[in-house]
């Protein structure tokens, strides 16, 4: 269990390609062969987890909990399983936001712009790594958007940042009757992926809270 103890702007957060050249080193804790850990010791914030390969399939989810290399939460397992399912031979744990909080009622009130904008970076970091094919992105976040205002406006950023690398966007499994990804947890193994219509989605979002915020 991961609760905050503070808002991550009492934190002095590190730059992702600061943090990132500090993740590419060896490290005695687990096999930077293997895996690719921003920051890589634990923190209150983390950029990125996942495995290195040729062919990586990213995962968005809203924010991380407490994995870490060869200590992959129920969530991580089923992303790596149906990662590899589909073909992939890699994935890269991606979140909307960068805070750990394993509730996400924990999450902080407001946006952090530094924290969103060193993420935004780890964002097109992660674009960048599918050689030779466009980017494939699989949303993954579930109704959880729903529990902060801002991580729609830091999912607008993100959408805004793939198109200008082609990223195909893709779901797994049933969405919800507003359209949310379903969560990777409890997918079955084997699900493939669907395409996404991230921007219809997002139109659609922002009009279903502008008539929940009506009188």
């Amino acid at each position: 269990m991961h609760i905050p103890t503070c808002g991550t702007d009492q934190l002095t957060v590190t730059p992702f390609a600061q943090a990132l050249e500090e993740a590419l080193r060896p490290n005695p804790s687990y096999d930077v062969s293997r895996w690719l850990y921003v920051p890589n010791a634990y923190a209150d914030y983390r950029y990125l987890l996942g495995t290195c390969g040729q062919r990586p399939l990213i995962c968005v989810g809203i924010n991380p909990s407490t994995a870490a290399p060869d200590a992959l939460d129920n969530t991580l397992k089923s992303v790596e399983r149906i990662a590899l399912g589909n073909g992939y031979d890699s994935f890269l744990m991606f979140n909307v936001y960068a805070q750990r909080a394993t509730r996400p009622d924990d999450m902080e009130a407001s946006c952090n712009p530094v924290l969103h904008a060193e993420n935004l970076a780890a964002f097109r970091y992660v674009l960048e790594q599918s050689r030779g094919e466009a980017p494939s992105v699989w949303a993954a976040w579930g109704a959880i958007i729903e529990k902060r205002d801002y991580l729609a406006d830091c999912l607008r950023d993100m959408a805004q940042l793939s198109a200008a690398y082609g990223a195909r966007w893709y779901s797994a499994g049933a969405r919800s009757k507003k359209g949310h990804p379903h969560h990777p947890l409890y997918l079955r193994k084997d699900s493939p992926l669907d395409p996404f219509d991230l921007s219809g989605y997002l139109l659609s979002f922002e009009k279903e809270s502008r008539q929940r915020k009506l009188p």
